[in-house]
């Protein structure tokens, strides 16, 4: 009996041995694949990054007319097409062709002080950028600007970031909430949260919140990522809103009216697709807000880059110029004009090759007179809002088998079956992007979803 119980017992451990070690090789494969696929994303991504940046000190070559109808490129399928980010490189064909119109001379000895002008609200805004500001709102006729104080900022994120300080309660209990409607901007979450502030706090989706008491809703219009036209969702007493503008320009959406809020953001990364200047402006009704955000941003960085906003005016005078025929601007469309024609070509392409495909959709978007352009069009947004079919749950795993990087739904609020894909690369990277996207078919789609069982 001993020996039977002794024999039982070791067969039982053996069992329960491999038991546990069966259950720890299946954890460290499913860990290991999780790895190698965040892995390979980043090495992907790498990639993409470090050919873009070859592409963009190389020396430029001449625009070519048309994104679509340029000759037949050639795909491999090897080559990484990263559309995660909205880095605005199309808009490089435009300023090559104006030469050194936009150029400007820095002599060493400009811009030693801190201040712009001591007297003004936002003592680090240069006078001619406030100037160059005014006068493009007023010729494209999207926002009001009398009786706002301009506040510039080193992109709109810091704006963001000091709306957030500025309208926070200082003496509240608990940090004000802050929401926007799903899907909303992915780095809301991250950029509201990333200083663990006492004075305000991310509470996601507008549509779901249902707390009492004051809160900030995020407005954004034309939306990032669905390219929606947004209103207020939340709606009750005690909340502020805060309207991100980022994207309200004629080249993306019908201009019918100024925007008239009290405190609208702008970036000019998307306005004129010069990214790497690092600068946004709010216009702001309040006196008070406008202080505390212009404190938040002397707190931050002591003030905004002298020389990017010296550009940043330089490039809106030129803009503004060939709208009002000032000097001898060089022929060609002007640059609403150009952009807006170009983001046409784009989304047409774009809508045909997912019809070509069969295994995706784009959203609708309504038709709406253009008082800028003269025109009515529909919304053309600088990303699209792409949704996988045939069975395709996660969109994002299934482009980036096929080398095409985009930001997941999950990073929005929704579903992983849809992704944000840029429209704002460069000719090559898009003609590309639609030969490849239009040639992807339900047999891969299949394929995908037997890989992923």
């Amino acid at each position: 009996m001993g020996k039977l119980s002794s024999v039982f017992s070791m067969r039982h451990f053996l069992v329960l041995s491999l038991a546990l070690n069966a259950c720890l090789i299946s954890r460290v494969v499913y860990e290991g694949e999780n790895w190698r696929e965040e892995e390979q994303s980043r090495e992907l991504m790498a990639e993409a990054s470090q050919k873009s940046a070859h592409v963009s000190r190389s020396s430029p070559t001449p625009p070519s007319p048309s994104t679509v109808t340029s000759p037949e490129i050639k795909d491999d399928g090897e080559r990484v097409i990263n559309l995660d980010h909205g880095d605005p490189t199309m808009y490089e064909r435009f300023w090559q062709q104006l030469g050194d119109i936009t150029t400007i001379v820095i002599s060493g000895w400009q811009f030693t002080s801190y201040f712009s002008d001591a007297k003004n609200l936002c003592w680090f805004l240069e006078p001619d950028f406030s100037k160059q500001i005014i006068r493009l709102h007023k010729i494209v006729g999207n926002a009001a600007t009398d009786n706002y104080h301009i506040v510039v900022g080193t992109g709109s994120t810091q704006l963001f970031q000091a709306a957030l300080f500025a309208l926070s309660p200082p003496d509240a209990s608990e940090p004000i909430s802050v929401v926007s409607a799903a899907p909303f901007y992915s780095s809301y979450p991250s950029v509201t949260d990333f200083l663990k502030s006492g004075l305000y706090k991310w509470a996601g989706d507008a549509y779901n919140f249902n707390k009492d008491g004051p809160y900030i809703e995020l407005v954004t219009s034309p939306n990032n990522p669905d390219g929606s036209i947004r209103q207020p969702v939340v709606n009750r007493t005690g909340g502020i809103l805060v309207h991100d503008f980022a994207y309200f320009w004629p080249q993306y959406t019908p201009i019918s009216s100024p925007a008239d809020h009290d405190l609208m953001l702008f970036t000019l990364s998307k306005a004129t697709g010069h990214a790497g200047m690092r600068l946004g402006w709010a216009l702001v009704k309040d006196k008070e807000v406008a202080e505390k955000m212009t404190k938040f941003i002397e707190l931050n960085t002591i003030g905004v880059s002298k020389d990017s906003q010296q550009r940043a005016a330089k490039v809106l005078q030129v803009i503004s110029d060939s709208y009002e025929h000032v000097g001898n601007p060089k022929k060609g469309s002007p640059f609403f004009h150009f952009s807006h024609s170009l983001m046409e070509e784009r989304w047409n392409a774009l809508r045909s090759a997912v019809k070509q495909s069969g295994l995706f959709s784009l959203p609708d978007f309504p038709s709406g007179f253009c008082n800028f352009l003269g025109q009515p069009f529909r919304s053309q947004p600088a990303f699209a809002w792409l949704k996988c079919v045939g069975g395709i749950e996660d969109c994002g795993k299934f482009l980036n088998k096929h080398k095409i990087l985009t930001r997941s739904g999950k990073h929005f609020g929704v579903s992983p079956e849809y992704v944000r894909v840029s429209m704002l690369d460069r000719d090559d990277s898009f003609r590309l992007f639609i030969k490849r996207l239009s040639s992807l078919h339900l047999s891969q789609a299949k394929d995908h979803e037997e890989e992923s069982l």
